[in-house]
């Protein structure tokens, strides 16, 4: 239960921080981000590109102004939160719910982790934190 709070807790706080810098960015397109450390390692450049939002497959579907088009630090705020819920709830419907939950976003990690390397060719160091943390959460469930 400890380390499932702390995975969820550390999580949440990675989701909100990308949220920030997304909002931060919208407003001042000159703000850096602490997770900015070079041209080649920067989490503005990657919130701020289509796959920063709907993981990248929403806009092309549905187009960038669809309300489906939420930013990946909103889904990831959805996501810990319900781990962190839900993990303290028994019961076998809930586990159901915990490992598909983990087995989705453990899916989108490797997606995204794909996008980084090979379409964006940059190191976003919040999101690799995220794709360990879903990785972690999905062994523990």
């Amino acid at each position: 239960m400890a380390a499932r709070t702390a995975l969820c807790l550390a999580g949440l706080g990675l989701s909100l921080y990308a949220l920030h810098v997304e909002h931060a960015t919208a407003r001042d397109p000159a703000y850096r981000a602490a997770c900015d450390l070079g041209p080649a390692i920067s989490c503005t450049r990657v919130f701020a590109s289509r796959w920063g939002r709907g993981l990248g497959l929403v806009e092309p579907l549905l187009g960038r102004d669809s309300v489906a088009n939420v930013p990946n630090g909103a889904i990831g705020v959805v996501f810990y939160l319900l781990q962190g819920l839900l993990g303290a709830v028994p019961g076998r419907v809930t586990s159901a719910v915990l490992l598909g939950t983990s087995v989705a976003s453990a899916v989108a990690s490797l997606w995204l982790a794909g996008v980084l390397a090979f379409g964006l060719q940059d190191l976003c160091l919040v999101c690799v934190t995220t794709y360990l943390l879903n990785v972690t959460l999905l062994l523990l469930n």
